[in-house]
This record gives structure tokens, C-alpha cells and sequence, in this order.
């Protein structure tokens, strides 16, 4: 069957040519010619396609794609040595041939691509359609029917729910075969899970034409009467779901992840689900596929970071297959393609070397076609490929808006264009009429039986019910430290390290002689995950310059100072751990927050058996990636029912070096936390650090965990260097009480604090021997310990005041999220305790940039906070 409905290529699909050669033949041309004008076709061919349904794109004018432009005549002979489609016998038949493949509906972008090989296999695999068996009149109808079911639900949604918001596909119809068309094609790779990704437009109807979810129920979701809408915990086009697809070569699985209105926000997450499930299952059968709006794949910095990240070691999908759903228009602004400037929504991919297929979403063949290529070029090359599915929009950006305000030429266009469900209709040249047709669909609508699994709370559950299931843990006990840290300090033979981390090495097996010993934050930290790793419990940890740490305070990987003969540079001690332990990945970021915390937020959903960590490089770069922290990791369970034990690791404390390196903006966290959505806790041991990481990693319950995490000083500070022995015999204190207090009865004053101001008001405190001050600190601040402060404070008979102190400042402090559970708390005690709080000056920036403001707003904070009222006033 042909596919020759075009008006700007009208040639069959299948032009090999004639036997019988002209009468007046031209004297055969050179080779070369000829192989210039078929690589002009190979390179440009695009530039002059039919690809705009609506025609409205400006056309380009390419000399290099003309007979006349290489010398060539349409009646010459090729000669014998045919640099490809033998079947032409002329220029002219090799003409009409490039321009079937080249120039049709179809039309391929390598121009960015770097690679001459990778360029080659996609001209061979191009011009291998021509002989790619034709679309029998079964298979028409088939595509027919999907089309119709598109088309259809649409209908059905505008007449049940008029003014339901459900971002229509009307216009680019063809990506539901197209998303088809990818699910068979995984089959027939034998890939056995696909993570899909993508935003509003389209979304209801692949959840319904693809994934089999319920008709009736996403028309209850739609109805804001229904029961099911007033209790769902999301919007409807921001839904997900999944699905087992039978294919013709065995079952794929499909996940369609959830979105908010930050449409590309999903790309990364969709990528770090995938790299999750191809570390547990070895990087076999897996494919991502990300669904992008023309406007937001252009304008989206996600978009541009996450490209880039996902060619990274650690963060390598095996290639993403890219599909722009481009109805040419951004909301109310033109994204129409300028062939003529040589200027598309998809000019991005060119700085990932990806190939780019354009396709017109009005011939629905060709459009299957650009999925074959897609498929097998991510699969050969293990690389990204881009299909751009150029298409219209029927209706407004969304069903209210009236689009002819702002695009009236546009707009009149659209109006009188043919659907492609009548396009391909005519085609097929059918003697059912159309209107049965679409009569049929809208009755398997409305008869369908669901393939879907639950979406929801429902099906995120099921599928973390494996992450909330623990190795097996052993007890700590000191011989096994003392045991871990001889592989934790032992370099390979001829290893050369530096000096700086020799004396460590040499620090840590000191540390393990005796229990009473004090252990370091970086010791600390990689005792935890050496006891985790031992137990079989895999970590992850991503983030810029994690390796070594922003303060020199991991030394997780080693680096050879001196290169040896047949020995790598790099040893990673945790990964040398024991021959069952778990798998321990440890990443350096590219300089990018945002895509690289979704990434990981996406990890920690699929991963069943890890700990996924993400560290900031300061806690106040983490607002690069604030999106993910407000709609993913704060409410991706309440909304989605995705649970994560992700942690965030936000290094944080204010040190007098500027507003950009002291805050983790502690207080907005906290503002973010409801129902038990979150851990947010501020260590001030080591001891602490050590039971915190490894309680996130044996949670029953996971939640992602939110650290604020040491900087500079706290490091630095002996004081904060618990004993081995509180590693052996602890467990994380959500509240820690003052073990200094030699007389309770005394005690009228309890200082509330956390974090590395706690050493500050300790140290006054003892210095000025006052006995009538308990210092309190408050590790965990949410979920707020109310049982454990208020057994604290309950020790002290004769107290009078509860002080709340923050180096912080006031506006940004915890202060303004504990202030009600503190009353809370007061309210157990004996009537007449008042609270009040010290905190650093409200301020816009939040920290002092410079070192003597810093120091005396400290003195400040420290002085108000352990003197009475009375003396504050006096004073």
C-alpha cells in the first residue's frame, strides 16, 4: 500500500524505477557527481521535507538537493559502480528515490552528530526502508483504529466533561501508535522494562489508549462531583500508572511516572528510575523514553542538564529515546520551525551528538516508521535519539482558552484542516465509512477492560514493598570496627598515597585501639557505610565532589600519587569491603543541582536495596533544585504514593564566609513537613552521624531523610568527636540531654539548641560556672521528639524558662516551625514556664559576609540566650 496522500512528494513508495532506459539517454556522469548529490539528500534532505501538517513553516530554497546544482541531468545514466539505490537507473528515478527517503514525511537531522559512523548507519538504515515490506491493508486498519481511539477519547472527554481541564492530543493523534509502536519494538529487543516519562498534552490518553487505564474511572477523576475526585491526592493529567504489555516477542513492562506542572521535572527522575532498576538487573533491558512539549524541550534548563548528566559514568542510561510532541506553539507563543534559518525546538540535542527524526504527524506510517529507526539506533549505538513529532493543536493550550486571540492565521488554518484519522481514511481508500468507524472506537472505550495496575498510593506501594525490607544487620560491636577499619586503611601494594590521607589512615587505626578513643566525623561516616555494606545493604552516593569532600571530609576514594605500571590511579576502600558485601557507587556530579537531585530522588524510588544519598556542596545550593525538593521529595508519597528513603545531606552552619556557604535553609524544609513526609534532623556528634545514616538505610518506614549537615568547624571541633563506644552501645537521640548538670534542683533555665552552636553556649556556660542553665539539644526536628523533650525538661523541678536559640536568623531558623510544639511541650509542665527564643536579626540574605560581624552577632546570640530576661533588660 502507498502512502503518497502528501501534496509536496507525490511519488509512490516503492520508485525503483524502469528497466527500459530512454530513448535519449544522456552519456553517463562521472561517479562522483552523483555521490555529491545523494550526500546532499543524506545531509539536507530535511531542510525541504514535508513535515508541517498545517504548511504554514516557511520553505526553504536548497540549491544542493537539485540535478542542475551537481551537473546532472534527470535523463543521464548512472554508471555501473552505484554508490547505493541500485534500483535507479537514471538521475531522474535517483531523484525521486532521495526524495522518497529523505524528503517525504519523514526527514532525518544528523548535522549534530560527530560521529561519521553513527552517520552512516543512520543513511544505510534510512534508505533501508525502501525495501522494508509494505503496510498490508490489515495493518492499515489496525493503524486506523488507534488513531481513532485517540481521536475518540477526546470526543468522549469533551461531551461527558466539557469544561474538564485534559491538555488535548488533538492535532498530533499519532503518538499513541507511536508509543505502541516503541512498546513492540522493546519486545522485540527482548527489553523487558520501559520507564516513560512526559507532560500534560497527550497524557490522559496515553493513560487510557496505552496503559489500559480505567475509562470510567479517569472520567470520574475528570468530574470535579465525582466521589474519586474529591479524594484523589493529584490532579488527572498528572497521574501515572502501569502496565504490562504483551508484544509479539514476549511481555514489556511500562511505567508511566507521575508529573507535576513543571513538565520536563519528570526527565530526570524517569532517568534516575531507570539507572536504578539497570544497576539491580545489570544494565540489561531496560529503556527509558521521555515525552517532551516543543517549547519546553528548548526552553527547559532541566532539559539541557539532564542530557548532559545522563552521558555521565554513574548517571549513563544506554541512551534515552527522546519524542517531541510538537504542536508548534508554546501556550500563546509561536514555535513554528524555521526550515529557512535552519532553527527547530530540537537544536539542543545537537550538544549530545543525537540524531534528530522529524516526522509529520499527519502520515501516521511514516511516523512508525521514525520509531523503527529510533528504536534500533538506541539499541545499536546505546545512545540518545530524538523523534520530533511534528504535529498542530486543535483547541487552546488548554480546552478554555479561545487560541484565535492571540493566533487567528494559525487558528483559521487548524480549523479547516482534515484530521488524520480522515487523512489516513482516504488513504486506506475504505468503504467503511468513517463515522462507523469512529462509532466502533468510542463503543471500545466504553467496553474496555482495564490493563492497568492501580495508580496511586495503591501501586506505589506494591512496588516499594521491597525497598522496606532490610538486609540482615549485625550488632556493632568494637572488634568489628577495629576489623573494618584494617580494610578501610589498607591500600593496594605500591599504592602511593597522599601524605594528608596516609596521617588519616594512620588517625583512624589509632582511633580503634580502645573504645574510649574519639572518633572523627570522616571516620564516622565511613564506619557507617562499611557496617552497612558488610551486612549486603548497597549506598549511592552523588553529588560535586563527593569523592573527596567540599571540606576534606569524606576521603572516600584514594588517588595515587605516583602512576605504576599495570595499577589504576583510584582505589575506593568501601568497595573492598568483603567478597558479599553490597554494591557501593560514589559519583562526582557535573556542577548541577537540580537535574542531579531528581536524578537521584528517581534512584531512591525504584532502588530496592540501597541507600541513595545525595550531598549539596553548601546547603544553600540546594535551592538550585527547589522544584524537586517542594513537589517530588516532600510530597511525591502524599500525591504519588512514592516512597523514598532518599537523603539529602545539606552541609550548613553559619561561619561568617557570605549567604551563599552557611545556610541550608533549615526553616523552609521544615515549613515543607506534614503527615510524616520527612526526616529533618541537625547532628552535632559524630556518634550521631554514624546511627543517623544507618537507621536511614534500615528504616521500616522509609521517608526521605533532610541533613543538616557539618561544615568547617563542626569538623574541626574535638568536642563534637564522640567515643567508639557510643558507636557500639548508642542508637540516634532524637533529643540530647546535659550530662554536665550536677544539681537538677538548680537548674531554673533550659537552653534549647541545635547543630554546632550548642559548643558555643557550652563553652560560656562552663566558663561563667553557671549551674542554673541546662543546655538541650534538639537533633531531630522533625517529626518534633515531643515525649523526649518533655522527659528532659521534666528532670528540672524549679525551671522557669525554656530558651529556643538559633544561630539563624529568625526568618529562616527552625524557630517559626518548632515555636507550637515547644508550647506544646511547655503545656506537660509545671504552669508559670515561659518560653522565649534568641535568633540572629531577620535579615534578606541570611548570613553575615564577613568574619567580625559574624563573630560579634554570635557573642550576641550566645550572651542573650543564657541570661534571664530580667538581665537582658537591665542590661
Amino acid at each position: 500500500m502507498s502512502n503518497d496522500y502528501s501534496d509536496h512528494v507525490a511519488v509512490p513508495r516503492f520508485a525503483f524505477g524502469s528497466s527500459a532506459q530512454p530513448a535519449a539517454a544522456a552519456a553517463a556522469v562521472p561517479a562522483s557527481q552523483i555521490a555529491r548529490f545523494i550526500e546532499a539528500h543524506r545531509h539536507e534532505g530535511y531542510r525541504i521535507a514535508n513535515l508541517d501538517p498545517l504548511d504554514l513553516a516557511p520553505r526553504a530554497d536548497v540549491p544542493e538537493l537539485t540535478p542542475a546544482f551537481h551537473g546532472l541531468d534527470p535523463d543521464q545514466i548512472r554508471p555501473s559502480d552505484k554508490d547505493g539505490f541500485p534500483a535507479a537507473v537514471t538521475i531522474e528515478e535517483l531523484e525521486r528515490q532521495l526524495k522518497r527517503v529523505y524528503c517525504g514525511a519523514l526527514g532525518l537531522d544528523a548535522s549534530g552528530m560527530r560521529s561519521e559512523a553513527r552517520r552512516r548507519w543512520l543513511f544505510s538504515r534510512m534508505e533501508a526502508e525502501l525495501l522494508y515490506p509494505r503496510v498490508v491493508p490489515e495493518q492499515g486498519e489496525a493503524l486506523l483504529r488507534r488513531l481513532l481511539d485517540a481521536e475518540m477519547w477526546e470526543r468522549l472527554v469533551a461531551e461527558r466533561n466539557e469544561h474538564a481541564k485534559r491538555f488535548s492530543l488533538e492535532g498530533c493523534e499519532s503518538l499513541i501508535p507511536l508509543v505502541d509502536a516503541l512498546i513492540e519494538h522493546a519486545g522485540s529487543h527482548g527489553v523487558q522494562q520501559m520507564f516513560l516519562g512526559m507532560p500534560h498534552r497527550g497524557r490522559l490518553n496515553t493513560l487510557v489508549n496505552v496503559l489500559g487505564f480505567p475509562v470510567r474511572k479517569m472520567l470520574a477523576c475528570l468530574d470535579p462531583e465525582s466521589d474519586i475526585a474529591a479524594t484523589q491526592t493529584d490532579l488527572a493529567y498528572h497521574l501515572g500508572s502501569t502496565a504490562r504489555k504483551a508484544t509479539r516477542h514476549g511481555h514489556v513492562d511500562v511505567f508511566l511516572a507521575h508529573n507535576p506542572s513543571h513538565l520536563q521535572s519528570v526527565y530526570p527522575v524517569v532517568s534516575g528510575m531507570a539507572r536504578a532498576w539497570q544497576d539491580e538487573h545489570r544494565g540489561a533491558g531496560c529503556v527509558p523514553v521521555v515525552v517532551h512539549g516543543d517549547a519546553a524541550f528548548a526552553g527547559q534548563g532541566i532539559v539541557m542538564e539532564t542530557l548532559n548528566l545522563t552521558r555521565k559514568s554513574g548517571y549513563a542510561l544506554g541512551g534515552t529515546i527522546h519524542v517531541i510532541v510538537n504542536n508548534q506553539i508554546g501556550f500563546t507563543t509561536p514555535n513554528l520551525m524555521d526550515v529557512c534559518e535552519q532553527t527547530w525546538c530540537t537544536d539542543i540535542a545537537r550538544m549530545i551528538d543525537a540524531p534528530v527524526i522529524h516526522v509529520n504527524a499527519d502520515h501516521p506510517e511514516d511516523v512508525l516508521r521514525a520509531a523503527r529507526i529510533a528504536f534500533d539506533y538506541r539499541m545499536k549505538h546505546g545512545a540518545d535519539v530524538v523523534i520530533d513529532l511534528i504535529g498542530y493543536r486543535r483547541l487552546g493550550h488548554s480546552e478554555h482558552d479561545i487560541p484565535a486571540i492571540t493566533q487567528p492565521l494559525t487558528q483559521a488554518a487548524v480549523g479547516v484542516h482534515p484530521t488524520v484519522t480522515e487523512l489516513y481514511h482516504d488513504a486506506l481508500a475504505l468503504t467503511t465509512p468513517l463515522d462507523a468507524l469512529r462509532a466502533e472506537a468510542l463503543g471500545r472505550l466504553e467496553a474496555q477492560r482495564p490493563e492497568s495496575e492501580a495508580t496511586g498510593a495503591d501501586a506505589a506501594a506494591a512496588r516499594t514493598a521491597a525497598h522496606t525490607s532490610p538486609a540482615s544487620f549485625q550488632p556493632v560491636s568494637l572488634a568489628r570496627l577495629q576489623s573494618l577499619t584494617k580494610t578501610l586503611t589498607r591500600a593496594p601494594a605500591g599504592f602511593r598515597l597522599h601524605e594528608f590521607v596516609r596521617n588519616i589512615a594512620a588517625r583512624w587505626q589509632a582511633t580503634v585501639a580502645s573504645a574510649s578513643n574519639a572518633a572523627d566525623w570522616t571516620f564516622a561516616e565511613n564506619l557507617a557505610y562499611a557496617t552497612l555494606l558488610e551486612d549486603g545493604h548497597g549506598i549511592r552516593l552523588s553529588g560535586m565532589d563527593v569523592g573527596r569532600g567540599t571540606f576534606m571530609h569524606r576521603h572516600a576514594v584514594w588517588h595515587a600519587q605516583a602512576a605504576l605500571p599495570g595499577m589504576g590511579g583510584v582505589h575506593v576502600p568501601l568497595q573492598h569491603i568483603g567478597e558479599r558485601q553490597g554494591a557501593f557507587d560514589i559519583v562526582n556530579s557535573p556542577l548541577t543541582e537540580e537535574a542531579v537531585l531528581g536524578f537521584e530522588y528517581g534512584y531512591s524510588v525504584q532502588a530496592k536495596r540501597r541507600l541513595t544519598i545525595w550531598e549539596a556542596q553548601f546547603g544553600d545550593f540546594a535551592n538550585g533544585a527547589q522544584v524537586f525538593i517542594d513537589q517530588y521529595i516532600a510530597a511525591g508519597e502524599y500525591k504519588w504514593g512514592y516512597q523514598s528513603a532518599l537523603a539529602v545531606l545539606l552541609p550548613h552552619g553559619h561561619e561568617g564566609v557570605g549567604p551563599e556557604h552557611s545556610n541550608g535553609y533549615l526553616g523552609r524544609f521544615l515549613q515543607l513537613c506534614a503527615g510524616g513526609n520527612l526526616r529533618v534532623a541537625v547532628p552535632s556528634t559524630s556518634a550521631q552521624w554514624f546511627h543517623l545514616l544507618r537507621e536511614q538505610a534500615m528504616t521500616q518506614r522509609p521517608v526521605p531523610l533532610i541533613v543538616m549537615s557539618p561544615k568547617g568547624q563542626l569538623y574541626g571541633n574535638p568536642a563534637s568527636h564522640a567515643r567508639l563506644e557510643q558507636f557500639v552501645e548508642g542508637a540516634f537521640q532524637p533529643v540530647i540531654g546535659d550530662t554536665e548538670i550536677a544539681d537538677a534542683h538548680a537548674v531554673t533555665r533550659a537552653v534549647l539548641c541545635s547543630g554546632k552552636l550548642f559548643y558555643e553556649l557550652q563553652r560560656a556556660r562552663n566558663a561563667a560556672h553557671d549551674t542554673t542553665v541546662a543546655l538541650i539539644r534538639v537533633e531531630q526536628l522533625y517529626p518534633f521528639p515531643h515525649a523526649e523533650l518533655a522527659s528532659e525538661l521534666a528532670k528540672f523541678a524549679n525551671l522557669a524558662e525554656v530558651v529556643w536559640a538559633q544561630e539563624e536568623d529568625r526568618n529562616q531558623g527552625a524557630w517559626r516551625s518548632v515555636r507550637e510544639d515547644l508550647e506544646r511541650v511547655l503545656r506537660t509542665l509545671p504552669a508559670g514556664c515561659r518560653l522565649r527564643d534568641v535568633c540572629r536579626t531577620a535579615t534578606a540574605a541570611g548570613a553575615h559576609s564577613s568574619m567580625r560581624p559574624h563573630r560579634q552577632e554570635q557573642q550576641r546570640l550566645v550572651t542573650e540566650a543564657l541570661r534571664t530576661v530580667e538581665d537582658a533588660l537591665i542590661g
